[in-house]
């Protein structure tokens, strides 16, 4: 029976491809919502396609008022859930092709949520409609849950849990291979605080739309002339960090260009903000730029925040400046921490009110560490499913990422990524390898046929 869903799998990669063209091209970003519609017109019409293709594919379908939708099969009450996110976060720049038009180079689609996480919420429901079509019978139902809102705080899924019971094991399709059973804490920040009248004047700055994410460019306009266009000049060949000044009608605006990704791996990224607080700072700001340049600058581990820590099970802590912006005379910015699982959060916490003394903490965000053992039968069928179909260490590992396997009981992230290949999560370029994904839904079927088959 494994043979005819792989059969059937390898038959519908035209149609898949199809289907992931047609959903990447539909820009599902968060915005003001209204009644059915909690994020904003584009994330309700994505779930409505969503929906409609679940439908179509012969699977009983429920949707909770724009929150999210559900695609089931199997009719036993004990349920398996599969739980991926229909939304994405801005495309950003540095993009060789459109975000929202998808582009097929070389067997890879080019567009923004081809991997986080549409593609692999893709791989699922195929998966899913092979079992169907092979007329497999279940002892588990399956239900693959697609949220609007895991970008942006999970307002999706919590409301999904006032609505039906959650089932207590399932994966998410929202990570990397082999499988990921142990996901860090978060401790995220916003606060603000007045400028300083002393120092170079900052009249403007607006780096940064997500907390999550690494802003790859920022521009900041500041008082100031020729003298400002020479010193930035120097500061960027002194420090070999690309930064560059223009004399405008309102003043000088700076631009500084990082690396961008997703907070969570800041290794071999570079965030824009912190280049750009430590040019203000050698320009001679004052006050609270000054200061986060001092506590942050380009630093990603929280050392000069007091809060750097790690642990034998998840690493160490990393930490993210995803927004800072200038307006009416006040800095606002926000931290983004995701903190080893065996860190002490209260002491943390603490620390970062001390050192952000000055500021007003508008709000303080703290989501609890998830572990799932590696004995458990999830993990051992995920893995074994992994390993028969790739040959490949079945090792799980823990990450900095906050996926949907947090709101279950027993839930872990399984895929997309492979070993080896680029983590394009929230970066420019992103794209899946077709044949890649054709495999990965042959991995979900795998897994799921073990673990609900009877």
């Amino acid at each position: 029976m494994h043979e005819q869903v792989f059969r059937l799998l390898d038959e519908w990669k035209d149609e898949y491809t199809a289907v992931l063209k047609k959903w990447v091209s539909v820009p599902s970003l968060k915005a003001g919502g209204h009644d059915q519609a909690p994020f904003g017109h584009e994330l309700r019409r994505m779930l409505d396609i969503a929906m409609e293709d679940c439908r179509f594919f012969g699977l009983e379908t429920r949707e909770y008022d724009g929150y999210c939708g559900e695609a089931i099969l199997g009719t036993e009450k004990d349920a398996l859930a599969v739980l991926a996110h229909l939304d994405v976060v801005p495309a950003g720049d540095g993009w060789e092709t459109q975000p929202f038009e998808p582009v097929i180079r070389d067997g890879r689609m080019y567009g923004r949520g081809t991997g986080d996480d549409k593609g692999p919420a893709l791989c699922a429901l195929f998966a899913m409609r092979a079992i169907r079509e092979a007329g497999i019978p279940l002892k588990r139902s399956i239900r693959l849950i697609l949220g609007c809102d895991e970008e942006s705080g999970s307002e999706d899924i919590a409301y999904y849990k006032t609505k039906t019971v959650m089932p207590r094991i399932g994966f998410s399709p929202d990570a990397s291979f082999p499988l990921i059973n142990t996901e860090k804490a978060m401790i995220q920040v916003r606060f603000h605080a007045p400028l300083a009248k002393e120092g170079l004047q900052v009249l403007e700055m607006r780096t940064g739309e997500r907390v999550n994410v690494i802003p790859g460019l920022s521009t900041c306009l500041v008082e100031g002339g020729e003298d400002i266009v020479e010193a930035v000049r120097a500061w960027s060949e002194k420090t070999g960090l690309p930064a560059t000044a223009e004399k405008t009608d309102r003043g000088v605006c700076l631009t500084t260009e990082g690396i961008p990704g997703h907070s969570a791996y800041p290794e071999g990224r570079r965030n824009a903000i912190g280049m750009m607080l430590l040019l203000l700072r050698d320009l001679g700001v004052q006050g609270p730029l000054r200061k986060l340049a001092d506590l942050y600058g380009l630093e990603h581990d929280g050392a000069s925040l007091g809060i750097a820590c790690h642990d034998d099970l998840s690493g160490a802590l990393t930490c993210n400046m995803g927004i800072l912006h200038v307006e009416q005379g006040t800095v606002r910015a926000t931290l983004d921490n995701r903190v080893p699982v065996k860190a002490d959060l209260d002491r943390l916490e603490s620390i970062l009110r001390e050192k952000l003394s000055g500021f007003v903490v508008d709000d303080l965000h703290r989501v609890e560490p998830h572990h799932v053992p590696p004995e458990s039968e999830l993990v051992t069928c995920l893995l074994g499913a992994y390993h028969d179909l790739t040959g490949l260490d079945p090792i799980p590992e823990s990450t900095g990422g906050g996926t949907y396997a947090k709101e279950l009981e027993e839930g872990v992230a399984f895929g997309a990524n492979f070993p080896g290949d680029p983590d394009l999560a929230h970066q420019a370029n992103e794209y899946v390898d077709l044949d890649k994904m054709i495999l990965t839904a042959k991995i979900y079927a795998e897994a799921l046929l073990r673990l609900c088959a009877r």
